[in-house]
Formats: C-alpha cells, structure tokens, sequence
C-alpha cells in the first residue's frame, strides 16, 4: 500500500469507527492501559533484578529493549546498568570476550558515554592483526561489525574492525545456506543497529529472536505489542490532525505542482521523536517539514528567476506587507509559512519562556538564500565545483531549519548559548544535514514527478573528476557518507550542549535518510513495507 493510500485508510477506518459508543470505547482503553501500566511494572523490576545480578544479561536485555524501540520506558534503568558497566570496562576489570566486550562498548558509546576504542586491542596478535580463532565467532563477529559503527575520525583500530568482520561475514553468507544464522549475519550487514530505526525493524527483529521465547524475552515481546498498538491508535490520530490542518490550509489547492504528501512529512516527525509523550511535537514538526518541500518545489519546479529572487528578499525583510509583489501562489505560501512561525513561537513562549521568532526567521532565510543559489547556477548553466555545490546543497537540504523548529518544540536546554550555537548551523545538524544531501544526491531514482533541475553532488563531483566512472564517483560518496558518520557520532559523544533527545533525533533523521531516499518510479516500495504496517496493518509480533 502507497503512502496515500495508508492516509485514506486510516481517515476511512476512523469515520467507520465514529459509530463506536464513547462509553465502551473509553472502556477498552482504559483496561488496555491498566494491563500495559502492569506489565511495564513487572518488566521494570525484573530488568532492575536481572540487570544488576547478572552483568551478561543485563547488557542483552538492554540491547532487545533498544532494538524494539521501547527504550523510553526504561531509561533509568538503562542508565544504571550501563553505568555500572562503564565503571568496570574503565577499570579494565572486563572478561575478555569479543562479543560481550563489542556489546558493551557499542551500548555505551550509543548513550553517550566515552569508551575508547582500545579495549579491543586485546583482540589482536603481536603482528597487528586480528588473532585468528575470532575468524570462526560469528556471534562475536557480528558484534564486531556493529561496534565498528560507532567510529569517529581518526580511530584506526574501529575501521580495521569494521573492514575484518565485514570481509569474514560476508563469506559467511554464501557457505551457512538458508538457516536462521545466515538470516542473522544477512540482517546485521544490511540493517547495522546503530545506524537503523529500529521501529522499523521491530517486527524482523522478535520473528528472528523470539521465537519459543520464555522469561524476561517472553514479557519483553509481550510489552512490545502492548506499546505497538498504543503507539499505532497514536500515530493514526497524529495523521488525522495533520490532514485536517494540511486540508484547511488549502495549499495542495494552490501550488498544483507541490508534492502533496502528508503521511511522508509525517514520518520524518514519528521516526525523528519516537516517544510518545511527543505527540503533539510530532504533529507541530511536520508544518515546517511540509514548508521546505513546498517552497524547495517553488525553487526547483515553478518559480521565475525575478519572482524567486523577490521571494527570497521579501523572505530575507520579513516584510510581510510587500509580499503583495509577489504573484498570488507565493504570497499564500509566505503568509502560511509566517501564520505557522508566529503560532510555533507562541506556543514555544507560553510553555518556555523563550520566544524563538527571530531564530526561525533566520532559519528560514538562509534556506531560502540557498536555494536561490542553486536557481541561479542552473539557470545559468553554470555548474558549480563540487565543494562549493556540497557547501549550499547542506543548507537547502532543509535539515537545519527543521531542526532548529523541533530543538524550540522540545523546549529542552534553551539558553542563550544554545541558541546562538543553533543558529549557527551546529556539527551536529550539519553532519545530519550533509548524510542527507549526499544520499539524495546519489540520485537512485527521478524525485518524484519533480521536473525542475537542482543538481547533485554527483554530477558537480563526475564534471570535476571526468576519469572516473560513474560507479567509482558512487563510490566516493558512499564512502564521504560513511566519513561524515563518524563526524556525527564524534558530535554525539563530545562538547554536545543538547538534550539527549534532541541528539538522538538528530541520528534519527540520519537513520531515516536510506529509507527515504530509496524509491523507484515515484514510489517507497521499501519505506511503504515497513511502515504500512506500523501505521494500519494490524499487530502480529
């Protein structure tokens, strides 16, 4: 099912259920909501009992929690076992096993805590190398392999690692045949933890692990389905509001040419902000998100250079009152785009006391800024160097502005220096915003019935290096994206002013970008898969 069509379903089924008394629908959901408060309880106290008691399970337990996504109901907990295991690896007082050690450090460095990639020099022989009885641990090596994700720049030993268990699992799917353990080694080099949403891979994830499951597992896969359908009867309800907003802005009705996609807008909001707690966050996320692909198909597919240049100056002004210049279609996106400004920064003020108008303001007029650069090259014909395209193609990606919206909708850490540092398009959004622009610009696929010309880093880079090959230009960008993931994880783990959620949104937006960018002949058929069924299909874990 197309991402339409789940949008029509969800709004059919409500109208259906309408008919519902409300005395027996509160009913039902009120008992729904007393058995997971119970099952949640006792889940809590066995994690707090087997976590403390038995240091290898606890890190297992932590690790199925995380890969479910249901780690916000189990923070402290999480935080107090991985403490204690931070204080015993940094005293060096850690059994010296490969895929208890690989796990241990891939949990902690994903929270945030600093372990250095040193622990796993106990792993290699004198010359160097890798000691060869590791070459037979499957389990050991797959654990190698996602700890390898969590590298930064300059960390040698991570990359040999990561390049090592590769190299040896991948020869190990062609000799396993089609057993589970082949499934395991398949899924864990496609769909790497760290770099993966696990919300979406929840389903693959019990079907591969949980199957005969009994004690904490049995209870975890339990809660799990209690939280899917809670999380999904959410998500439904967060589409309705969006679609009710999206049809009274009337939008879709003036900008014809526009992409009219307001489940996708969504789901940048539902995988950024996976806590449900942040639902009415998720819903205010997608107005922004809706406006940077709107005013990027303005840009990209309608606008006149004149007319763009003078939307851009009346954006750069502010001056609502000379968007009467404009030609009717942008001057009823600009007063939409200021109505949904001044109403974030109202609500922002009433339940923060910060009022982030000017910092929006900014946001939204350097990606403007950026996309006229790009209208102007191409309608030049001039081709930009591909440093230079890279350097403006990472602000009009839209990633800074939207995450400057959702650091003021989370209300978390705003101080004067954190605003200053967001307006200045901080390492952590960069890096976040060049993932996504690098793997748009790979270009797997025409963007979406999109007719208009901005370019790619791809064919700035092939212009430039004309000896290359289509596949090794592919090939150095797949390998910059790589590069500038471990430019974010740096960010995640050092000097990071922000709220843990805010970072982990951050990653989450990156995480997000492969399934995103993944289309063919305008559709998501591996986005749609996975989230056809958070979003209506009904639960089967």
């Amino acid at each position: 099912m197309d991402l339409k069509n789940i949008a029509c379903k969800i709004s059919k089924d409500h109208t259906s259920n309408e008919t519902n008394t409300l005395i027996g629908c509160c009913c039902i959901r009120d008992d729904f909501e007393s058995k997971h408060e119970k099952k949640l309880k006792e889940f809590k106290n066995m994690l707090k009992e087997d976590g403390e008691n038995a240091a290898v399970q606890g890190l297992a337990m932590v690790d199925a929690i995380q890969r479910l996504g249901i780690e916000y109901y189990f923070q402290e907990e999480i935080n107090a076992i991985l403490q204690n295991h931070y204080t015993i690896i940094n005293t060096h007082d850690y059994d010296i096993n490969l895929p208890e050690t690989a796990l241990c450090f891939r949990l902690l460095r994903q929270e945030g805590y600093y372990v250095p990639a040193e622990v796993f020099d106990s792993f290699k022989d004198d010359e160097g190398n890798f000691k060869q009885e590791l070459s037979s641990d499957i389990k050991g090596l797959m654990e190698l392999y996602e700890a390898s994700q969590l590298s930064i720049e300059g960390v040698d030993i991570l990359d040999e690692a990561g390049e090592y268990s590769h190299q040896l699992l991948n020869s190990y799917v062609t000799c396993l045949g089609y057993t589970q353990e082949r499934a395991l080694v398949e899924h864990t080099l496609k769909h790497p933890h760290h770099k993966s949403l696990p919300k979406l891979l929840a389903k693959d994830f019990i079907s591969r692990n949980f199957r005969g499951a009994n004690g904490w597992m049995n209870e975890l896969q339990e809660l799990a389905k209690f939280d899917f359908e809670m999380t999904q009867s959410q998500h439904q309800q967060e589409i309705l509001q969006i679609s009710e907003w999206w049809k009274g802005l009337g939008l879709n009705k003036e900008l014809k040419f526009a992409r009219d996609q307001p489940v996708k807008w969504h789901i940048w909001s539902m995988t950024a902000l996976t806590d449900p707690k942040f639902s009415e966050q998720r819903v205010d996320l997608v107005k922004p998100i809706s406006f940077v692909y709107m005013i990027d198909d303005i840009f990209d597919v309608y606008g006149t250079l004149d007319d763009l240049t003078l939307f851009t100056e009346v954006v750069h002004r502010w001056d609502i009152a000379a968007a009467a210049q404009l030609p009717d279609y942008m001057r009823i996106c600009l007063n939409a785009l200021n109505n949904v400004i001044n109403e974030i920064s109202f609500k922002v003020y009433k339940c923060h006391g910060w009022n982030p108008l000017l910092s929006l303001r900014k946001a939204w007029t350097s990606l403007c800024n950026a996309f006229l650069v790009e209208a102007k090259w191409f309608a030049s014909g001039d081709v930009p160097n591909a440093d230079e395209y890279l350097k403006n193609g990472i602000l009009s990606s839209g990633v800074h502005a939207v995450l400057v919206h959702l650091s003021f909708l989370l209300g978390q850490d705003i101080t004067k220096e954190n605003v200053e540092l967001l307006d200045s398009n901080p390492g952590i959004i960069y890096s976040t915003a060049k993932i996504l622009r690098l793997w748009d610009d790979l270009g797997s696929a025409k963007d979406e019935n999109q007719d208009g010309h901005d370019g790619s880093y791809l064919e700035c880079y092939s212009k430039e290096h004309q000896e290359c090959s289509v596949e090794s230009a592919r090939k150095h960008v797949i390998q910059m994206i790589l590069d500038t993931w471990k430019q974010l994880n740096k960010e995640c783990l050092f000097q990071n002013p922000f709220s843990q959620t805010f970072t982990k949104a951050c990653l989450n937006v990156a995480r997000m970008v492969p399934w995103m960018y993944s289309y063919d002949e305008n559709r998501f058929p591996i986005l749609e898969e996975h989230i056809g069924y958070l979003l209506h299909d009904s639960v089967s874990m």
